[in-house]
């Protein structure tokens, strides 16, 4: 299931010091033809992504996972 997955959706992984955080991409970025309108438009998607994800109890539920 997931290499049908992976044909569909392509992959992106972020990585900081602190996260590494695996996305599938479900959004096709390849109709906008400009290179940073399309960058743009990707960016300003994650931050939707992370804004949304504040507001679930999956947040909350993830964040208590760090209690003692």
């Amino acid at each position: 299931m997931d290499d049908f997955l992976d044909d569909l959706y392509p992959e992106l992984t972020l990585e900081t010091e602190d996260i590494i955080m695996t996305l599938s991409v479900k959004k096709n970025y390849s109709q906008i033809k400009d290179f940073d309108k399309r960058k743009e438009e990707l960016i300003n998607d994650l931050h939707e992504f992370i804004d949304e994800f504040s507001e679930t109890p999956e947040s909350d539920d993830f964040i208590r996972y760090f209690d003692d």
